[in-house]
């Protein structure tokens, strides 16, 4: 065999990771190879790979009898979208994707190179965790990837697509990157699987039900988004990309755009007659937002806030929003982490920021005071007030207390605030608030039911408005609803050089 024959021998080796019957039981099981699930989502014929022959260095156990090369990930860059982008892709093929050190090695390597030319990051993860065979040195592996994640944040973007088993100290890379993707019933992620909660705790419980797609999505909010299947997966992941800049020096990307006429008549009947009558924000988000655009994140998750991205006039902007759908739209624990998380991801890559406030305060209880909504409350406070990014605020209804101030108001750096002539800005509703300014009258009254009324009523006239606000230059403008969208356009170009000068510092220290 002559050398050209030698190379072409061992490119079709590496191809074939850890042969035929375990692509075959991949496949099985509903998976795509790390191979194809590349194939998928690189642009055709894009991928160059990095480190095709390397091949782990363990003597112990046998394992010099056991080599593969590539082992066990799939490394390299391409372009996606045709803007570059860096991807791993764990091969279970190949010890189950278990992470060695040469296999860290691979990946450590990408992301020296993601980081120095500016581009996204993605990694397809599948992999039963730690190679056990190699011990310390795969856990160093594991700790060199998380300190790379650590310096990459708010520089590129970091996607994760789970697509098998991730488990045990594995789960960390994900946990650090900006978006989690899951697929329903064949990934699941835990720090610790059913066998060892079950050892410890004596519960009995599946993977599914202990970390999977579901219980992600839902329950711990882990995961941003999940997939029926991995096809749809990395169609997710595409249209995710498509959103955001290459990395923090670079603005938002930007779609060719034809002014129309920019009135929005259906916004004028979204607001029902009674206050206390729910309707659903994202009716509103969908008529201000370019056609089809809003591609919701976290959706399962703190349904009482939505957040996601969209276009307006062609340029992508990072949307929050209160859900008066869901829990009336107040804010709690979990509705905090989610969107000061959003935002942050906002600024670090300087992804205009547009809330939709409409917010009757903080849930009460002591479920809530007992896991800190104070400090979780604080978490979406400090990341509105860091945020440098252009910032407006549309109050379409209520504005109550200290949720007025952290739902990006004015006196938090917001840099234009509107509000519908239905908006309410208040410090509380207008039953509660007369029932403390005049329990004396009320209480001395012979019908104090309709003195509560005329009394509720009074407090409404004065404050139940936007206009005490727009007096005191807190709100900018007072606007009809079917104007919003023109509205924005024009506050967003306004804005599009904005730069905001902070003071010196290491970094702050938000309350996490």
């Amino acid at each position: 065999m002559n050398k050209r024959e030698q190379l072409l021998q061992l490119r079709d080796e590496a191809q074939l990771g850890g042969g035929v019957e375990r692509i075959a039981s991949q496949h099985k099981k509903g998976k795509l190879t790390a191979r194809e699930r590349i194939h998928f989502f690189m642009d055709e014929g894009t991928f160059e790979e990095i480190g095709a022959f390397v091949q782990h260095r363990s003597a112990d156990f046998g394992m010099e009898k056991q080599k593969f090369l590539g082992d066990g990930v799939v490394t390299g860059y391409g372009k996606v979208n045709g803007r570059l982008t860096y991807v791993f892709s764990q091969d279970f093929t190949v010890f189950g994707g278990s992470l060695s050190e040469t296999h860290a090695e691979k990946i450590c390597k990408l992301m020296d190179l993601a980081m120095k030319n500016g581009a996204p990051l993605i990694g397809l993860n599948d992999s039963g965790g730690a190679r056990i065979q190699e011990g310390v040195v795969s856990l160093g592996g594991y700790a060199d990837i998380f300190y790379r994640n650590t310096l990459a944040s708010g520089v590129i973007p970091q996607f994760s697509a789970i697509m098998g088993p991730c488990a045990g100290g594995a789960v960390y890379s994900p946990a650090i990157t900006d978006f989690i993707l899951m697929v329903e019933n064949t990934s699941y992620m835990f720090v610790t699987g059913p066998n060892v909660v079950k050892t410890v705790t004596h519960e009995e419980v599946s993977s599914e039900d202990l970390g999977g797609a579901s219980v992600h999505s839902s329950k711990s909010g882990v995961a941003h988004f999940t997939s029926a299947n991995e096809i749809e997966a990395i169609q997710h992941l595409k249209k995710l990309l498509s959103y955001v800049p290459q990395n923090c020096e670079e603005k938002v990307p930007y779609l060719p755009y034809t002014p129309a006429d920019e009135t929005r008549m259906k916004l004028a009947d979204i607001i029902p007659e009674s206050a206390n009558q729910p309707y659903d924000i994202r009716e509103v988000i969908q008529e201000v937002a370019d056609e089809d655009s809003f591609f919701e994140v976290h959706k399962d998750f703190a349904e009482n806030i939505v957040v996601g991205f969209a276009r307006l006039a062609g340029k992508s902007i990072g949307i929050v929003a209160n859900q008066p759908a869901f829990l009336a739209g107040v804010l709690d624990i979990h509705s905090s982490q989610k969107a000061a998380r959003f935002v942050r991801f906002c600024d670090c890559f300087n992804i205009p920021l547009l809330v939709f406030e409409d917010v009757p305060g903080f849930l009460p209880g002591t479920d809530q005071e007992w896991n800190a909504i104070i400090t979780n409350g604080a978490k979406l406070l400090y990341a509105f007030c860091e945020a440098t990014v252009p910032r407006v605020t549309v109050i379409t209804r209520k504005a109550y207390g200290g949720a007025y101030d952290v739902m990006n108001s004015k006196h938090i750096g917001a840099d234009m605030n509107f509000a519908w002539p239905t908006a309410e800005i208040a410090v509380m509703g207008a039953k509660g608030a007369a029932e403390i300014i005049f329990k004396r009258q009320i209480d001395q009254a012979e019908d104090k039911v309709e003195a509560l009324k005329a009394k509720e009523q009074e407090y409404a006239n004065l404050f139940a408005n936007p206009y005490r606000a727009a007096e005191r230059g807190f709100i900018d403008d007072v606007i009809l609803p079917e104007e919003t969208r023109v509205k924005l356009i024009k506050a967003f170009e306004m804005l599009e050089n904005k730069v905001a000068n902070l003071p010196r510092k290491k970094h702050g220290n938000i309350p996490l």
